[in-house]
């Protein structure tokens, strides 16, 4: 069973939650795919996280930097998963591969994006009905993380 965590972005934007879950995440020792809903999209987050902080930068990769399987972040737009991650991000209405062989999957989506809540509903549903284990988490006014679900 895999565990899959949303994140319902209401104050801070992707830009400035993104960085940080994957540096929690590598920080646990744990490789990641970040699998966003366009190659365009991918290629902002590609260069986000290389400037993303004056003194830190998150090593990660593309299909574009080659050795993949050697990333301890990779950034997609597909369901590929070539350098053997246990956590899954989806981002920016990503479609999901089935994420059953994950230790976990996270859903991050903007809470101002009727589309984006609509898709975070229906993703819900799917992964409730496939029997993983799900929680909720959404941004207070002050930017902290309240679990709702």
């Amino acid at each position: 069973m895999t565990e899959v965590l949303f994140y319902h972005l209401m104050i801070k934007p992707l830009e400035e939650v993104l960085p940080g879950l994957l540096e929690k995440s590598l920080a646990r020792g744990w490789r990641c795919v970040v699998q966003s809903g366009s190659r365009e999209r991918c290629e902002a987050i590609d260069s986000l996280l290389w400037t993303y902080r004056d003194d830190a930068f998150l090593p990660h990769g593309t299909v574009a930097d080659g050795h993949a399987e050697a990333q301890p972040v990779y950034l997609t737009d597909g369901p590929e998963n070539p350098n053997a991650a246990s956590v899954r991000f989806l981002v920016d209405r990503a479609t999901p591969p089935d994420l059953s062989s994950y230790e976990r999957g996270v859903f991050l989506f903007d809470g101002h994006d009727p589309e984006a809540l609509a898709d975070a509903r229906a993703h819900w549903k799917t992964m409730k009905a496939a029997g993983h284990e799900l929680t909720y988490w959404q941004q207070a006014d002050s930017g902290r993380w309240e679990k709702k679900a």
